[in-house]
């Protein structure tokens, strides 16, 4: 049976490759979102590294990477569902996946990787197999990684395989917004469920962002948008059709 789920968004300054410090703040906004009672706390494309495809490689994480490790126990002692993102390596190449690390509160870490790729990710990076779900108080929810969402295939099947509300971590610039918004928007009207957008605040990978993460409900309206590039959270509780949503 469906119950209200409650998704938290965080926007957070994040650090060309500085892994500390990067993981440093996905810790205080897992924390910060589990006091506000959420369930699941997505974070944006590549978020533990920056969008930085030409260190991609060579700071791919492995299934067992300390990071990991770190975010799993914050999963579980904050009792809520943290999805982050990543360079996952790979067992038959040199270049890694665009994906991200997917920790449940009962210790379990699963993966996905970005199955789209922008035109240029293809020299840095391999393309993902196969789509991702994950379910939380009786709502099946799917997963996509910023291009994956321009790819009218990849809602379609989530849709199709019976997902309920459609979660997108992503890089997202001030110039692209107003069309990738027009994407979102006619992805949660056509299909019938919530979208939902993290996207970064930080200059990463030569690309100004600009915040705005946001949340649409199944008739395709914006519910909320951050309207800024300032670290914090957008929390969203999905309770049937309806979407209500904060800022904090």
């Amino acid at each position: 049976m469906k119950t209200d789920v409650t998704i938290s968004l965080a926007q957070i300054p994040v650090v060309r490759g500085d892994l500390k410090s990067n993981l440093r703040h996905h810790l205080e906004m897992i924390s910060r979102s589990s006091r506000h009672n959420a369930d699941v706390v997505i974070f944006p494309e590549l978020s533990l590294t920056g969008y930085e495809l030409d260190l991609a490689a060579r700071l791919a994480f492995s299934p067992e990477a300390s990071s990991f490790q770190e975010l799993s126990r914050a999963s579980v002692e904050n009792q809520i569902i943290v999805i982050a993102g990543c360079p996952l390596s790979s067992d038959c190449s040199s270049k890694p996946f665009i994906g991200a690390v997917i920790c449940f509160p009962d210790g379990s870490v699963e993966f996905y990787s970005k199955q789209y790729l922008h035109p240029g990710e293809e020299q840095y990076c391999l393309f993902g197999p196969a789509d991702y779900f994950f379910k939380v108080k009786g709502h099946r929810l799917a997963l996509a990684i910023c291009a994956d969402f321009a790819e009218p295939e990849h809602s379609r099947r989530a849709r199709e395989s019976g997902a309920d509300i459609y979660v997108v971590s992503a890089l997202i610039s001030g110039k692209g917004f107003a069309p990738d918004s027009e994407i979102l928007s006619a992805i949660a009207l056509k299909h019938g469920f919530a979208v939902l957008l993290s996207n970064h605040i930080s200059e990463t990978g030569g690309w100004e962002t600009c915040g705005n993460s946001s949340v649409w409900d199944s008739y395709g309206e914006r519910v909320i948008n951050s309207d800024s590039a300032d670290s914090g959270l957008i929390l969203c509780t999905l309770s049937g059709s309806k979407a209500a949503a904060s800022k904090v």
